[in-house]
């Protein structure tokens, strides 16, 4: 992945085996998406999960269900584009906030997630950004 670091220190850990006192942290590349029928199939508002879109959702790619699956949750820390600006331009939108892995990505992507936004303005703006994420809870 060139200059970016993905910490995928537990990897090869399940997440059920992570003791709750442990807190997993990944930086990953991010984009955002919308609820609209070019971004999505033909049930735009309803999740893979069956959730409503709503801010607060994420979608991974396949590959990190393994380590985050449907029901963990997180809280983002924007890190900037993946050119190296703008850190914190979007912390508004994550600060305070938990949000839900309760959708997947498209087969094509890996080590990549994504964040849902109600409009497609906000979404072109936000771009590819590295996001620093932190498990708060893992599904029961």
């Amino acid at each position: 992945m060139g200059r970016f670091l993905i910490a995928f220190f537990v990897a090869f850990a399940s997440a059920g085996a992570l003791a709750q006192s442990q807190k997993l942290v990944l930086t990953l590349e991010a984009s955002a998406y919308t609820s609209s029928f070019r971004e999505t199939d033909a049930t735009p508002f309803i999740t893979a999960t069956g959730m409503r879109t709503r801010l607060g959702v994420l979608a991974v790619s396949r590959d990190l269900l393994k380590i985050l699956p449907f029901g963990t949750k997180v809280r983002l820390k924007d890190l900037g584009s993946i050119y190296g600006r703008g850190k914190g331009q979007f912390d508004y939108l994550f600060r305070d906030r938990i949000f839900v892995v309760a959708d997947v990505m498209n087969a094509r992507w890996t080590k990549k997630l994504d964040v849902w936004l109600p409009d497609r303005a906000l979404a072109l703006k936000f771009g590819r950004r590295i996001l620093q994420l932190e498990v708060v809870a893992y599904p029961e």
